[in-house]
């Protein structure tokens, strides 16, 4: 990568940094990279901590733009925030969740921790059972570095040396790009330097009202082209099985409100919790066809979603407690759950220790790893 040359030090520097938590420069990697549509249809702020979007203003009905994504009106907490809720940033190494920590290659139903060619990634969800989102420190809590930047456009670089316990080293680019007409478009391309699992997601908190009327995201509308669920256990590892959506209060295939089937979804996103976090398989899974819609009524936003993944995890925020930016009533008033809706384009969830499923997520020199989604914002009348 001839364009990076100078750079690996600097990378190096700052994740000696984070491992070892000296002081980091204040305006690096929370530098703040604002790309604009010539239109002005759009305007998207990152930071180069996880790649991050920060802050997304689109117009709603009344001409006035408002800013959809939740965060911090202080982006340092992105490391420091304890909740640490993953607000908008590029998921890594694996998104979602492996049982146990634990994956072998090739892959096996739930290797045994001292089997052949078995890796172990430190856990961090449901008491030790399962990694969440890459690890300790996955790629949205790892520095990356810019390569590439203009008014509409910005291009991060990533380096996973073997972190967190994956095999190999991953080396990953990120553009980030907004268009005339309202459009994001983020795209990932990665290379590793031998057999290695590979699945990532850019995990965005939407509430298209941006808190003006209305403190949740129940009256959303949503529509998931999708007619099966993975189902998974109490810990939210998949069983192997899937759930048809037919009857159920997964079924958006007809447009409903996030809420309209509210009190059936009590024990879905685990015990206790009310709400979603679940992961539906796209029927159509050709490129760019597959995807998800969200508007709201009240500020007349509209958001479309078309994407490469063959999956989309939908999580309804029932976990939330963070302070508010101040553009959405904070910091007295805090984020909390439904407040926003986390869509998750991403692969089959735990398929490194799902083997009958028959999906490859493995990748090598020679099999590069690609990502693309495309969000499109339009108005209601």
């Amino acid at each position: 990568m001839v364009r990076l040359t100078g750079l690996f030090s600097i990378y190096l520097f700052t994740q000696v940094g984070l491992a070892t938590n000296l002081v980091l420069a204040p305006d690096w990697p929370f530098d703040i990279t604002t790309l604009s549509a010539p239109d002005e249809s759009i305007t998207a702020k990152f930071v180069s901590f996880g790649a991050t979007l920060t802050e997304l203003w689109v117009k709603a009905r009344d001409g006035k733009a408002r800013d959809i994504v939740l965060g911090y009106d202080n982006n340092t907490e992105l490391l420091t925030d304890p909740a640490h809720p993953v607000f908008n940033p590029i998921v890594g190494r694996y998104a979602n969740r492996i049982k146990n920590g634990t994956f072998s290659i090739p892959i096996t139903k739930y290797p045994q921790p001292d089997g052949p060619n078995v890796y172990h990634i430190p856990t961090n969800d449901h008491d030790g059972q399962d990694t969440l989102h890459g690890g300790i420190y996955g790629w949205d809590r790892r520095n990356w570095t810019i390569v590439e930047r203009n008014s509409t456009s910005v291009t991060y670089y990533h380096l996973d040396r073997a972190d967190e316990g994956f095999p190999g080293y991953v080396e990953a680019h990120v553009t980030h790009t907004v268009e005339n007409g309202g459009t994001l478009k983020t795209s990932i391309h990665a290379s590793a330097t031998e057999k290695t699992p590979i699945m990532l997601t850019q995990h965005i908190y939407w509430n298209l009202d941006a808190f003006q009327g209305s403190d949740n995201i129940l009256n959303h509308k949503l529509h998931v082209d999708a007619s099966k669920v993975v189902a998974v256990d109490g810990d939210a590892i998949p069983t192997g099985e899937f759930i048809n959506v037919d009857g159920t209060p997964y079924d958006f295939r007809e447009t409903q409100a996030i809420g309209a089937r509210w009190n059936d979804t009590v024990g879905l996103c685990g015990g206790g919790c009310q709400g979603y976090d679940n992961c539906w398989i796209y029927d159509n899974d050709e490129e760019q066809n597959a995807g998800v819609s969200l508007w709201s009524d009240l500020s007349g936003i509209r958001l479309d979603v078309t994407t490469s993944n063959p999956a989309v995890q939908v999580y309804t925020g029932y976990w939330l407690d963070t302070p508010r930016k101040l553009v959405h009533g904070g910091p007295d008033l805090n984020y909390t759950k439904w407040s926003a809706v986390a869509i998750e384009q991403e692969g089959y969830i735990d398929a490194i220790n799902t083997p009958e499923w028959g999906v490859d997520q493995i990748y090598y020199p020679g099999k590069d790893y690609t990502w693309e989604s495309v969000y499109r914002f339009s108005r209601l009348p």
